[in-house]
């Protein structure tokens, strides 16, 4: 597998999907949409464009190969990009990279939102681990997955402010975990 196709395929990606965050945004805004997080936004660029850097860094300059289970993980990357694909069309025009919300909006619970409440951070963490596993990049892979689950701490808490306070979120899935709905919390006792 030629890794420059690859990575070429990764940034055509991630350029299309700021294209369709931007239109998205536009056609929010213009409903009247709310921008929240974007404080840690510029952070989150930087942390993706510092993956593909990194990632890129240490397979030429370290020569690194691709893996003996190169035909598993690119299993695992072609399913994370059927569900992305998913996610993003089930969520249609309120998709976006930034927390956009539109105040009294529906909650979206069709898709792999009605397994997941976060299948994109999912996704996204997934990739993090696969891509660089793919082609035996265990520093990127270790380093990125951590500041990953960083930034998505702060991001998933900012995310979940602004749907309730904004959405009928906290009252749609009262009492589901954070992230698998289906798993109801046990009642705590007094």
């Amino acid at each position: 597998m030629d890794f420059y196709v690859f990575v070429g395929f990764i940034i055509a990606q991630r350029l299309t999907e700021l294209i369709i965050a931007r239109r998205n945004e536009r056609w929010m805004k213009a409903r009247g949409a709310v921008e929240f997080g974007s404080g840690h936004y510029p952070i989150m660029v930087l942390l993706h464009s510092a993956f593909i850097l990194t990632l890129s860094f240490e397979v030429l300059y370290f020569h690194r190969e691709l893996s003996s289970l190169w035909g598993v993980l690119l299993i695992g990357f072609l399913f994370t990009q059927a569900i992305r694909v998913w996610a993003l069309r089930s969520l249609g025009p309120y998709w976006n990279t930034k927390i956009i919300v539109l105040p009294g909006a529906e909650v979206v619970k069709k898709g792999p939102y009605q397994f997941i409440k976060h299948p994109n951070y999912v996704i996204v963490t997934l990739e993090i681990i696969l891509i660089p596993l793919l082609f035996s990049a265990y520093t990127t892979a270790a380093l990125f997955t951590v500041l990953n689950m960083m930034i998505l701490t702060v991001r998933i808490r900012a995310e979940e402010r602004a749907l309730t306070e904004w959405t009928s979120y906290e009252i749609e899935l009262e009492g589901n975990r954070r992230f698998l709905p289906l798993l109801k919390k046990t009642p705590t006792r007094s």
